[in-house]
């Protein structure tokens, strides 16, 4: 009998990642997705510098990550009155070892897809197949329960099973069965990309407003030669007081912009006419921000969850993506120390289920947005000196409590040896 793969439900950006992890400490895998095409969906995201260290680490460095993004310069978070509350310098400017980098989501999973076909080999990722249950066997290897497109369904012998098959999983909801339903807080998001100038640095990450009624803006591409113009992601918020059941579950529909354009209307600055920005979009798409409560534990066995199907979190630190990547490193390293075992599958538990699932509670209360909370509490977001109203080094603590808790905190991380030193390998 052959040796049994590693199985990975889900070919988002974490479970390639993991693939690319597998292959690349000498494991072979099978990544099994549900959609029978693979397209670039979705629209902006970010990188902290501790998620692109990894894709470094895998052989994916500037030469690839410039083609579908930018490496973000600044940080800045900006008051209704147009003021900045806090900005800073990310990635190398500041002084870490790698960038941050704002991309597009679709456009970083086709990358991951296209470098797992050629590194795997063209059967390592089948398409049309979802992962709909598991049986863990008496010998510790585990029975994957597989539909197909076509309405067949088979089982797949694995040594482990992956549950990367998003905020969704079919694997999670086995695992724990009695998990409470999505949550959601309320605010609902409509995103979109423009062609516009850059504002403020070229390469800055802006967030505007209030935890109730924000604007997020930060470039995906460079401006082009010609124009000057780039590919400008927005996001824009809105908290409601009453909710409803249809809301909640419009997953990523396109609506028309004239549907929330009224509630930024009158967002107009020197340096940024936001209602100009969504109408220069070509569509918008609307989606409630939810994430999952935290679950006591992400293995049962040699079955172990990673990235959204894990922790599904608010994407207001800018690390829902880059934590999937950091989780199949980490699992990759337990992997390397004790084998493709379930003992590996519980050391990257114990690591990161308690750590993450705080972080999950912590962008719940508006990660590091939550300073513009604070402002818009004391001065109703309007003010002349920032520093009267709450001081640089208040400002500076609260940022620098978020990045240590999301694993960024730019002397610890510069200093942190590899989460996979080279050249290792699963012991044979």
């Amino acid at each position: 009998m052959g040796i049994r793969p590693v199985v990975i439900a889900g070919g988002g950006i974490g479970g390639l990642a993991m693939a690319l992890t597998l292959h690349q400490i000498g494991v072979p895998c099978l990544v099994l997705d549900s959609v029978q095409d693979m397209r670039p969906l979705g629209v902006g995201i970010n990188l902290q510098p501790n998620a692109v260290r990894e894709l470094y680490d895998l052989g994916i460095d500037d030469s690839a990550l410039d083609g579908i993004g930018v490496a973000t310069a600044e940080w800045a978070l900006v008051g209704l009155n147009g003021h900045d509350i806090y900005a800073e310098p990310r990635g190398r400017v500041a002084g870490y070892r790698w960038p941050q980098y704002s991309v597009h989501r679709g456009e970083l999973q086709m990358l991951l897809y296209a470098i797992a076909l050629e590194r795997c080999g063209p059967d390592a990722v089948q398409l049309g197949s979802k992962v709909c249950g598991y049986e863990v066997q008496p010998d510790g290897s585990v029975s994957v329960q597989v539909e197909r497109a076509n309405g067949t369904r088979d089982s797949l012998q694995a040594s482990l099973l992956i549950g990367a098959d998003g905020i969704r999983s079919a694997v999670r909801a086995q695992m724990h069965p009695s998990q409470p339903p999505i949550h959601w807080g309320g605010c609902l998001m409509w995103r979109g990309v423009s062609w516009a100038k850059p504002i403020r640095t070229g390469a800055s990450f802006v967030g505007l407003g209030t935890h109730r009624h924000r604007m997020v803006v930060y470039p995906i591409s460079r401006p082009h030669p010609d124009t000057g113009l780039a590919r400008i992601n927005w996001i824009a918020e809105i908290t409601l007081d009453e909710v409803n059941e249809q809301q909640m579950n419009g997953w990523f529909r396109q609506v028309p912009i004239e549907t929330f354009l009224p509630h930024f209307e009158d967002w107009t600055w020197d340096w940024l006419d936001v209602p100009a920005l969504i109408r220069d979009a070509e569509g918008a798409f609307e989606n409630p921000m939810i994430d999952r409560d935290p679950v006591p534990t992400w293995v049962q066995g040699p079955v172990a969850l990673l990235g959204d199907a894990a922790h599904a979190m608010y994407p207001t630190g800018s690390n829902g993506a880059g934590q999937a990547i950091i989780d199949a490193r980490v699992l990759g390293a337990a992997l390397c120390e004790h084998g493709v075992t379930a003992r590996a599958l519980a050391a990257y538990n114990e690591r990161l289920c308690g750590p993450i699932s705080k972080l999950i509670l912590r962008n719940r209360g508006a990660g590091p947005f939550g300073l513009l909370n604070k402002v818009d509490e004391l001065c109703g977001g309007h003010f002349d000196d920032i520093d009267a109203v709450i001081s640089q080094a208040e400002r500076t603590a609260f940022m620098a409590e978020y990045k240590a808790a999301a694993g960024f905190a730019m002397e610890t991380l510069n200093h942190a040896p590899p989460t996979l030193a080279p050249g290792s390998r699963v012991p044979s």
